[in-house]
């Protein structure tokens, strides 16, 4: 018999020590972790032998806890799908496979906080050295061999083959001297009682050459809402999700008649680190007769509620039900139909009942829901009432919604007007706001990259169009009357025309502006034109400008800069001042400039004029 030593990946020593010492204080769910993992084996062992019987032979799954006072072990062992040498080394040699790097990235230094992570990478099992100085792993697959893998938690493990007669995953840990409370059958009674009653497989103590179930063995979902409590759903959420944190609210139903299947939906307090991926490792699970199927259904709810957790177990699927099978079945779509629905039921009863749990849901899921507006035509409606946007009359980081908006509109203002830009502080000092500060009017202010496609699909809300206040369209005429801002337009004609043509090829234009009242000039996109930050974000991604158009250069005759271009004669005082002005414009709209050191250059250049030969001129 040959024992191979291997070493654990250096950054998997480092989680190794952050799961023990940050969990310290947590030392009890090291048993909900594994009684999971047994959990999950046997799930996948039900699942296969849908296509293999044989599989299952003549075996009850179940769970034992085996506590050894004398030898100092608990064993966790179950009868469920087993492993091979190879999944051994990827699942126990290797945490978090891929996303252990991106694990220790994201630690903070924050013990609170950085517990809170563990959950999200698959470490569970890794909790066992929180109480065990050794841990030994015995498992067999039905058609393979056995398999032993131990280690200290340190820096390597060994792994060898065993006689293992029977099929299944013993877990043996060697406790701590400090932590030999787990070898009482009270402890033990407590804990599984308090993290794992709702477990569907028996667990079973075995001592004294007796053996007692701990918990109703009986499917969670399939319980009647009247006995379980809010402890309950928790507990449940916590070995669905493995989620070291409580779920913010969850929706129970179970739907008979035509129909039937049961639902259970979560919604989680954080986001998982692939919430952006386009295919997350979390998901809604589906369940046929309460065998489990697969994990993350992506058919059973859309991806703008990919952030819901829980599961589904209907009786009109067949049991051998593939992924092709559901993306077109009937019994799916309408399971699907009602899900959103009740999906959209939480959270508008969040927003209305615990608006402040509805802002920190929105703080970490919004961007997602905003995408439901892009991808769902039939829910837009709900969902626009759902949108949380900051306003130039909120404060710091609070949120308005499109309603709210409405009700505080002037009566003579007859848009929603927004703003889109690439941060709140970039959006808050935005010179295209300035008119309508003057005139009163409140404008939202929009950050998320997803904006500009909602924008583009949500054109009204309640009867009341949304404008832009950087789209020639939203111009505010009324911010300067209109006979002066004519005279100005006919003051500044021939000015106006040299501008376009001296900066032929950055714009498309150039006009006096009805907005500003403070800023010397600004970018704006034309009227059916896309924004200027899509034109960014479609470059930045290797895409062009799908329209070809260039941005128009506004200006605020009332500005010393620009009444100095007025009077500049000469040609290259003009044109220093044109591209002063323009590359100010980029800035202002968030833009990048082509050539900062000319622009720069440009500066000392006039501010050197302004210090010794004519500052006069610079002040007006």
């Amino acid at each position: 018999m040959t024992t191979e030593t291997r070493e654990f990946q250096a950054e998997t020593r480092q989680v190794l020590r952050l799961v023990i010492h940050s969990l310290y204080s947590h030392k009890e769910i090291f048993l909900r972790e594994l009684i999971s993992n047994a959990s999950d084996a046997c799930e996948k062992l039900r699942f296969e032998a849908l296509a293999k019987p044989d599989l299952m032979g003549g075996d009850t799954l179940r769970i034992e806890l085996i506590p050894d006072a004398g030898a100092g072990t608990l064993t966790i062992k179950d009868n469920g799908i087993g492993m091979s040498r190879d999944e051994v080394i990827e699942n126990l040699g290797t945490i978090a496979r891929s996303g252990t790097r991106k694990f220790l990235e994201a630690l903070s230094g924050n013990e609170a906080k950085d517990t809170q992570l563990i959950g999200q990478f698959g470490v569970g099992f890794y909790s066992a050295f929180i109480v065990a100085e050794r841990v030994s792993v015995l498992t067999k697959r039905s058609d393979g061999e056995g398999v032993r893998w131990d280690s200290d938690g340190e820096g390597a493990y060994d792994i060898q083959p065993h006689h293992k007669a029977d099929r299944g995953t013993e877990v043996i840990l060697h406790l701590r001297q400090d932590d030999k409370e787990f070898l009482q059958p009270e402890r033990l009674r407590h804990l599984v009682q308090k993290y794992s009653d709702h477990l569907g497989l028996p667990i079973v103590l075995v001592h004294d050459g007796k053996e007692e179930t701990l918990n109703q063995a009986r499917a969670f979902w399939t319980r009647p809402k009247s006995e379980l409590k809010d402890e309950d759903y928790q507990a449940f959420y916590k070995h669905l999700s493995h989620d070291w944190e409580d779920a913010r609210a969850w929706a129970h139903h179970k739907v008979e008649g035509n129909l039937e299947y049961t639902s259970l939906l979560y919604l989680p307090k954080r986001a998982p680190m692939d919430l952006y991926e386009r295919e997350p490792s979390h998901g809604v699970q589906l369940y046929v007769k309460r065998v489990f199927i697969m994990d993350k259904a992506a058919e059973l709810l859309p991806p703008w509620l990919r952030f819901m957790r829980g599961l589904v177990d209907s009786a009109d699927l067949p049991l051998n039900v593939s992924r092709e099978l559901l993306q077109n079945n009937r019994t799916v779509e309408k399971i699907r139909s009602a899900l959103v629905k009740r999906s959209l039921d939480l959270l508008e009863d969040l927003a209305a009942n615990k608006p402040e749990e509805y802002a920190e849901f929105w703080k970490t899921f919004g961007a997602v829901l905003k995408e439901g507006i892009i991808e769902d035509e039939g829910q837009k409606e709900r969902i626009a009432k759902l949108l949380r946007f900051n306003s130039t009359t909120t404060e710091a980081d609070a949120t308005t919604s499109l309603a709210d908006y409405v009700a505080r509109m002037k009566p003579e203002q007859k848009a929603i007007y927004f703003l889109t830009a690439d941060s709140l502080s970039a959006a808050r000092n935005s010179p295209h706001l300035e008119g309508f500060r003057g005139k009163g009017y409140e404008v939202l202010l929009l950050t998320d990259r997803v904006d500009e496609w909602v924008t583009t699909h949500l054109r009204e809300f309640e009867g009341k169009k949304l404008d832009s206040v950087a789209s020639a369209a939203a111009d505010v005429e009324s911010v300067i009357d209109t006979p002066e801002k004519a005279a100005a337009e006919s003051a500044y004609k021939d000015i106006l025309e040299r501008l376009q043509k001296t900066l032929a090829g950055k714009i498309s234009a150039a006009k006096v502006s009805g907005r500003l009242t403070e800023s010397p000039a600004c970018l704006v996109s034309g009227e059916n034109d896309i924004s200027l930050r899509m034109a960014r974000m479609l470059k930045q991604a290797g895409q062009a400008n799908p329209f070809g158009s260039l941005p128009i250069l506004e200006l605020n005759t009332q500005h010393p800069l620009v009444q100095r271009l007025k009077d500049a004669q000469d040609e290259t005082a003009f044109t220093d001042l044109a591209q002063l002005l323009h590359g100010q414009a980029v800035l202002a709209e968030g833009g990048q400039l082509e050539d900062p050191a000319a622009f720069v250059r440009q500066i000392n250049k006039l501010m050197l004029e302004g210090l010794s030969e004519k500052p006069k001129i610079l002040l007006g």
